[in-house]
């Protein structure tokens, strides 16, 4: 019985172990990719800043592309998360109306851009491996589509299909917007500002 207890401790304490050398590597990646570029970025630097092996680097993430492609993963579902929890909360509230969810999950989307710029600004960068932008493009259309149920759009439809896109575009293009702000006073400025233009752009037509 003492040997399962302990075989089950010691295997806690190495998945403890592993996740702190992971959050190690990804924090010092993205130091270097957002000071060097993707491109630029060279592993021995990583390991360096992380006091990680280069040896556990590639154990853990197989590379630069491994880690690049981690601190997306962590950021969309980061975005994802409070989004959604969002969400919950506003129908918790009793919000039920498609455009008043569509952009309180916006509001949170955009303030999750801002909490998360250091990743926000490499993004805009467009200086990612190899095959990165067919990923993000994927990411963009399942957004799309979400977005498109929580406005009720008929997708079947042309017009309301472009809407949803056009809508999509303007937080996303935003988001990016974020990662330039001086301070939080002048990021809450564009959010506010986005959420006004996306409740006009939002109405159905007449």
């Amino acid at each position: 019985m003492s040997g399962i207890v302990e075989s089950a401790g010691t295997e806690e304490a190495r998945t403890g172990q592993n996740r702190t050398v992971r959050s190690a590597l990804l924090d010092a990646a993205l130091e270097v990719f957002t000071e060097r570029g993707y491109a630029d970025a060279g592993l021995a630097e990583i390991a360096a800043r992380s006091g990680i092996p280069v040896g556990s680097l590639f154990q853990h993430y197989g590379g630069k592309r491994g880690l690049y492609l981690a601190l997306w993963e962590e950021f969309r579902e980061e975005q994802e998360r409070r989004t959604a929890a969002t969400l919950t909360a506003e129908r918790g509230r009793g919000v039920d109306d498609p455009i008043a969810l569509f952009v309180a999950g916006a509001r949170a989307y955009l303030e999750g851009a801002w909490a998360n710029r250091r990743f926000g600004r490499l993004l805009v960068e467009d200086d990612g491996p190899t095959g990165f932008d067919a990923l993000r493009r994927q990411w963009d259309r399942a957004w799309v589509r979400r977005n498109a149920r929580l406005l009720e759009v008929d997708e079947k439809r042309r017009a309301g299909r472009v809407r949803v896109r056009v809508l999509t575009t303007v937080i996303g293009g935003a988001a990016r917007e974020l990662g330039d702000c001086g301070d939080e006073t002048e990021a809450q400025e564009i959010v506010d500002e986005v959420c006004g233009i996306l409740i006009h752009l939002s109405a159905p037509p007449g």
